[in-house]
C-alpha cells in the first residue's frame, strides 16, 4: 500500500525525506525543511507515521508550488522566452543546449533529430 500526497503515490518503505523527494519540485533540502516544520522525524519510514502526521505533511506541501502547477509555470516561462526571441528562447526553439555547453563534440542527445 502507498500514501498519496500531492497526487503522487509514495512508498511506505522509504524514509520520509526520501519519499518526499519523489514529488516533482521537492529536493533534498526542501524535504528536510518540510520535516523540520512539521516536527516529523525525517529518518523514520513513511509507513510508520500516524494519519495526523501525514496530514501535516500534506498541508505543508500544499503551500508549495509542486507537480502540475510547477510544470505549467516552467512551460509558460519557456514559451515566453521563445516568443520574446531571446537567446535562450532561440536555443529552445532549435532544440540546442541552452546553458552555454559546447556543441562541437557533445550534446548529441539534444541535437538528435526527433522522430515525427
Amino acid at each position: 500500500m502507498s500514501i498519496v500526497i500531492s497526487g503522487q503515490h509514495l512508498s511506505e518503505k522509504k524514509h520520509v525525506w526520501v519519499a518526499l523527494m519523489s514529488i516533482y519540485g521537492i529536493g533534498k533540502t526542501t524535504a528536510q525543511k518540510i520535516c523540520e516544520q512539521t516536527s516529523v522525524d525525517a529518518d523514520v519510514q513513511l509507513g510508520s507515521l500516524s494519519q495526523d502526521q501525514v496530514e501535516q505533511l500534506r498541508s505543508a506541501i500544499g503551500d508549495l508550488k509542486v507537480e502540475g502547477d510547477l510544470r505549467r509555470e516552467i512551460a509558460i516561462n519557456i514559451k515566453r522566452e521563445m516568443d520574446m526571441g531571446s537567446y535562450v528562447g532561440i536555443r529552445h526553439r532549435r532544440g540546442l543546449p541552452v546553458n552555454g555547453q559546447r556543441t562541437k563534440t557533445n550534446a548529441q542527445t539534444r541535437k538528435r533529430r526527433r522522430k515525427k
